[in-house]
């Protein structure tokens, strides 16, 4: 086997430990949490689903590849709850730290596409960041919703925390922004956020 090959099958090893990360987000059906790998699955799948709602042109393969791959830091640094804002001051060293490593197994070419595209993510410049993030940020919104806001409940979280984490999805996207504030007030309204 050649070098670049084998270091992308170590690289696909390491990963296989984000099937590992449970998430704060709970299934639709509400039975269990998601763990990290089906999060980035359903992300990526939903972005092409809902591709035709962007408000800005954006490189659907770039940002399928986006999705795919921007949260493979969480296999070292973890998963952070959105809504705890000093876990998250601190986590993004970590994760930046992680990202460096883990993609740093690929081959030089491959890594440095990889770090680009993470980083490009955590910035949200440009169009394609700024609907994955959209996507990102959407998708466990629809999950807590439609299991009666379940991770909300438990945790207290108030109708002002979830605006101010989700208005970036306008950025991208005026209709799914609105689908966003929509699903926020009907939480509200049956009790489901503070």
């Amino acid at each position: 086997m050649n070098d670049e090959l084998s270091a992308r099958l170590e690289f696909i090893e390491a990963i296989d430990g984000l099937k590992l990360i449970e998430r704060r987000n709970y299934l639709v059906d509400g039975s269990r949490v998601e763990n990290s790998a089906e999060h980035s699955w359903h992300a990526a799948l939903m972005a092409a689903i809902c591709a035709a709602h962007c408000d800005e042109p954006i490189d659907l393969a770039r940002v399928v590849l986006m999705l795919l791959i921007h949260d493979v830091v969480e296999v070292q640094a973890g998963d952070t709850y959105l809504y705890d804002l000093d876990a998250r001051s601190e986590q993004a060293e970590k994760e930046q730290a992680a990202a460096e490593q883990l993609y740093g197994m690929l081959p030089e070419r491959q890594a440095q596409e990889f770090l680009a595209l993470w980083n490009e993510f955590e910035a949200r410049e440009t169009p394609d960041a700024r609907y994955a993030k959209a996507i990102d940020a959407l998708l466990p919104l629809l999950q807590t919703t439609a299991c009666d806001g379940k991770g909300w409940r438990e945790r207290g979280i108030t109708r002002e925390q979830v605006l101010e984490q989700k208005v970036g999805i306008r950025d991208s996207s005026e209709a799914l922004w609105d689908v966003a504030r929509t699903l926020i007030d009907l939480a509200y309204e049956r009790g489901h956020l503070k």
